[in-house]
C-alpha cells in the first residue's frame, strides 16, 4: 500500500523554495558546489542546481557522490576532484534523510579538505536519525515509525513521494 507524502506539484514547490533558501544562505559566494548522492539524491541536485541558475548569478558546479548505501564504510568517490571542492562552498544533497548514515560518510568524505561553507539538503527528512546529522535545507520532515519507508520517485512529469 502506497501513501503519496508528496506530489509532482508539490515536490516542485518545495524544489523551489530549498533553491531559495540556498541562494540566501550563499549569497555572498560566486560558486557553489552541488553535490548529489548517486541516483535520486543527484536527480534532486540536478533540479536544485536548474533552479539555483535561473534565479541567481552563482556558479553552480554539480557533482555526482558514488556512495554504496549498503557499506558506506566503503571508498566515497565523486564526479569531480578534490581539487575543485577545495576552499569551496558545499551542499550535499539526498533524497530522504532515513537514519543518516549516508549522509554522515558522505559529510565525512568532503571533510578531507578544507571548505568554506558545507550545508546538507534532502526532500524529505524523517526524524530518526542514528547519526548527529541534521538537513540544514529540508522540503518536509516527517515522523514515521521504524517499519514504514518513504521512496521517491522522479519522474519528467509526474514526480511523487510515498509512504510504504
Amino acid at each position: 500500500m502506497q501513501n503519496i507524502i508528496l506530489t509532482h506539484q508539490e515536490i516542485e514547490h518545495k524544489i523551489k523554495r530549498i533553491s531559495y533558501q540556498i541562494f540566501e544562505t550563499f549569497v555572498d559566494e560566486k560558486e557553489v558546489i552541488i553535490a548529489g548522492i548517486t541516483k535520486n539524491g543527484y536527480i534532486l541536485a540536478e533540479k536544485i542546481a536548474s533552479e539555483l541558475k535561473k534565479i541567481s548569478d552563482l556558479n553552480v558546479i554539480l557533482c555526482e557522490v558514488h556512495l554504496n548505501k549498503q557499506n558506506p564504510q566503503e571508498a566515497v568517490t565523486t564526479s569531480i576532484s578534490s581539487s575543485v571542492y577545495s576552499n569551496k562552498s558545499i551542499i550535499l544533497v539526498d533524497d530522504v534523510l532515513n537514519s543518516g548514515t549516508t549522509l554522515i560518510y558522505g559529510v565525512k568524505h568532503f571533510l578531507e579538505v578544507p571548505l568554506r561553507k558545507f550545508k546538507t539538503a534532502v526532500l524529505v527528512d524523517r526524524n530518526h536519525k542514528k547519526y548527529p546529522v541534521k538537513a540544514d535545507f529540508k522540503g518536509l520532515s516527517l515522523s514515521t515509525s521504524l517499519q514504514e519507508h518513504i521512496q521517491v520517485v522522479f519522474e519528467e512529469e509526474n514526480s511523487y513521494a510515498y509512504l510504504s
